[in-house]
């Protein structure tokens, strides 16, 4: 068994093979002058582990790439992170479901593939070929205990990432409530956690994606003035556009925390421990 990677991944695909005691395929990745990628992996094996992470197009184009390059082995393919997986239903007519179409050309030639906290399940079915999804809520919660924080709130955005912060909280047994938004006049809303005050005691936010981090910037802002002693953010996806990370730090969040399935500057736990484990099964 090997593993090979796109470049959007090639950390943790390492940690990945070490966790698996397997060794990593060396792949050359280039472009000819009119932009076409090209790559050619070196030493494949008859049982391969494909991790490529879909950050953007061109990750994409090389996923295919690479899949195909593996033909006529057994493919594993791990997903850290699915782009185009929120693009999962069609609001107008002539638009694709592109969760579906990204899903069915990354079906061919693989045996399995595994996605990481995915925005959706039911994306899962849209694989032609047996496809599960691992959760990373347990591995924030262990980083969040290693923090030592004094009695912090685990909180989620709204009440659709609810569930994704009782499982975080669950590592700690903390207390656990998400944001409610409540329209105080035209154009002024307010954000507070629904149940529990913050008053006092560090606050966690947690979801499964940061991207432009403008809700999470706003809550923060608005728990400090509530008078949380300290707000902290922390997810599985960094996606980080638009200058989200600045974004952030502005409004007072005090660290900010993903994991590898990007590989970021603030990548401060990793996705292999959980996707080898499943890798086994």
């Amino acid at each position: 068994m090997k593993l090979v990677s796109t470049e959007p991944s090639q950390v943790l695909a390492s940690r990945i093979a070490d966790a698996l005691n397997a060794s990593v395929v060396d792949v050359k990745f280039s472009c000819f002058p009119d932009g076409e990628l090209y790559l050619c992996a070196n030493g494949l094996d008859e049982d391969m582990i494909i991790v490529g992470s879909v950050v953007d197009s061109d990750s994409l184009v090389q996923l295919v790439l690479l899949i195909d390059a593996c033909e006529g082995s057994n493919n594993r393919l791990v997903i850290p992170y699915m782009g185009y997986a929120r693009q999962d239903k069609r609001f107008r007519a002539g638009e694709p479901v592109s969760a579906r179409a990204v899903s069915r050309l990354l079906s061919r030639g693989i045996d399995r593939c595994i996605t990481v906290n995915i925005h959706d399940k039911k994306v899962l079915s849209y694989f032609d070929i047996p496809a599960s999804d691992v959760s990373l809520a347990r591995d924030i919660g262990t980083y969040v205990k290693d923090m030592d924080l004094d009695d912090p709130l685990i909180l989620a955005p709204d009440e659709g990432t609810a569930a994704f912060g009782r499982q975080v909280a669950a590592a700690g047994t903390w207390d656990c409530d998400h944001l409610e938004k409540t329209r105080i006049s035209g154009d002024e809303v307010r954000m507070a956690p629904r149940a529990l005050s913050a008053a006092g005691r560090p606050v966690v936010i947690v979801d499964d994606i940061i991207s432009t981090g403008a809700t999470i910037a706003t809550a923060a802002a608005m728990l400090r003035g509530q008078g949380a002693s300290d707000v902290f953010a922390a997810c599985v996806h960094g996606v980080l556009t638009g200058g989200a990370f600045s974004r952030l730090k502005a409004a007072g969040i005090k660290d900010v925390v993903c994991s590898d399935t990007i590989e970021r500057g603030c990548s401060r736990y990793s996705a292999a421990g959980r996707i080898s484990e499943t890798l086994l099964q």
